[in-house]
Parts: C-alpha cells; structure tokens; sequence
C-alpha cells in the first residue's frame, strides 16, 4: 500500500477547489469568474496552481470554454462531496449558535420510519428539544453501509438480510410482522391466515428489489420451488396499497403500517403463517458506548419505548 502523502491537503485550499467547480459547471473561465466576482486572469492562476499541487492537467482548455479531463471528473466529483459536506459543517455550526446542543445522524429503512420512528422521535425531541435529529429514509442494506462508513451515527434496520455483522453492534428495537394485503373482495380475503406460498398463484406488488420484504418473499418461493408474478415495483407501502386497491395484485407490508394507513382503497389484510414473517428491527452502531451523549440519549430512550408496539406472530 502506497503510503498517504499528509502534505497533499496543505497544497490544496478550498478556494480553488470551489472555483474549479464553478468552471466545470459554467464550461468557462470567463462565466465562472464571474460568478465568483473574481478576474478571469485571477481564477486561472488559481487553477494553474491546483492542477500543479495534484500534479496533473485538470482542464481542458478550447476556443468554447473549458471542460475537466478525466483527472478533473474525478477531482470535481471529491471536490463536490468536500464542498457540501463544509456547507452542511456550517449549517449544523450555526445550530448550535442559535442554541442547538447536539446532532444525530440517523438512517432508517421504511418499516421503522412508518411504523414507530414518529411517536418514538416526537417524543424524545419533547424531551430534549435542543438535540437536532437528521434522519434519512434507506434499504436495510444501505443502513448499514452507512453506519459502517461512518455516514450515520445509529441506524435502525432489518438486519438478517445483510448477513454478518462483525464491525458493527446491535440492539434490538422492535419486531414486526409482515401480512398480505388484498382487496376486501378478493379470494383470499376471507381467510383469517395463510403460508406466503399459497399467494404465488396471484400476481404481486412489490417493493424495490433490494427491500428486505421483497428478499424475503424471492428466498421464501425459490425455496418452494416458485416464481413470483411480480406485475410492478413501488418505492412506497402507500403506493403499493393504492395499486392492490385497483386490482393490479397482492402485496406484503407489516401489519401496523397497514393498520396506520386508513382509509387507503378498500383493502384488507391477512396473516402469514411463516417463521420469516415475524421480523426483528435492530438499533445498529460501530460501537454503542463511543457514541455521543445525544445518540446515547436517544438509544436509551428508543430502548425504553421499544416495548410498546412488539407484535406477536400469529400460531399456524
């Protein structure tokens, strides 16, 4: 592995980081320069100096303007990432100016935000009213990339379908239990609970391909020998409710999340009798215990609200 050269940020400064964007964005030193009240002549020589400090030719410089080379893309792609990542340094800088005492950085895949997330976090924001919560909605998967990238403080998940977890602890939160959601006038409507297998004769609605519902369900048929007639995808459980309302399939969501969605198209709901149908919703972090006081807080406050929606799996 080559060894990083620690001089490398001190030949490069933000100015010229931030003006070569603008160059690459405008297609032109001229435009550029005067976006950023500067001579054009002043933001060339600054230009001239960044690609000497990388050591290679960043632009393309031509009659119509300027245009990043290969090394210029990949420079401007980090010197996006580095840009809004200070833009977003002094955003939270002036929260805690105007009185913020703290972030936390949270991702979280749909079931949890639509099924608990809200009374949990409104009751904790109640609580601690100067603590800032960003949280962002992801794929179980995506969750815990992002906590293991450092991306999120605490990320709350399906984690059985990202396999091991070694560089990352976990917590339970909450379980879940996914049911079939079929028109009040459908053949299966009138049964109190099912195997999954026997909804494969009927074509499906279902979520992105990498939602830990729709990897349940392919392994659940695959292992029975059966496809899924999947008629459409949605990114949505309100979506998936409204296309099964119009008779474009059945679908799987949790049990609460239907519950809570009233009034969404002439629907009801019937249990899965499988094991995998009754999910566990982790809390997951690289290590609890370093985490900050205000993550800390709301681990401990999730854990003190995580009794109160557990949903039992019904017997077959």
């Amino acid at each position: 592995m080559n060894t990083p050269d620690r001089s490398f940020t001190r030949r490069l400064d933000l100015t010229s980081l931030q003006l070569f964007v603008a160059v690459c964005e405008r297609g032109s030193i001229g435009k550029a320069a005067e976006q950023e009240f500067m001579a054009p002549s002043a933001v060339s020589k600054r230009l001239s100096d960044l690609e000497s400090a990388v050591g290679t030719t960043l632009l393309y410089r031509h009659a119509r303007g300027a245009s990043p080379t290969p090394a210029g893309q990949s420079l401007l792609h980090h010197a996006r990432s580095v840009l809004f990542s200070l833009d977003k340094m002094q955003g939270e800088l002036s929260e805690y100016a105007d009185g913020i005492r703290g972030h936390v950085r949270m991702h979280a895949n749909i079931s949890a935000i639509v099924q608990f997330l809200p009374e949990d976090l409104g009751s904790f924001i109640r609580l601690h009213d100067q603590i800032k919560i960003d949280l962002e909605e992801h794929l179980s998967s995506d969750v815990v990339r992002a906590v293991q990238e450092g991306t999120a403080d605490l990320g709350i998940c399906h984690t059985g379908v990202s396999g091991p977890l070694p560089d990352l602890q976990t917590r339970p939160y909450r379980q879940d239990h996914l049911v079939l959601i079929v028109p009040r006038d459908h053949p299966l409507a009138d049964r109190e609970q099912l195997a999954f297998i026997d909804s494969l004769d009927w074509d499906h609605v279902g979520l992105h391909a990498n939602s830990s519902i729709y990897q349940a369900m392919h392994q659940a048929a695959t292992s029975a020998g059966r496809g899924i007639r999947l008629r459409i995808r949605v990114t949505g459980l309100d979506a998936m409710c409204r296309m099964i309302h119009n008779g474009l399939g059945v679908g799987l969501m949790p049990r609460r999340a239907f519950e809570l969605m009233h009034g969404v198209g002439e629907l009801t709901c019937v249990a899965l009798t499988d094991d995998w149908a009754t999910r566990q919703i982790d809390l997951v972090a690289r290590d609890f215990s370093t985490l900050p006081v205000t993550a800390r807080l709301l681990v401990a406050h999730l854990g003190e609200q995580s009794g109160q929606h557990t949903v039992t799996a019904p017997h077959a």
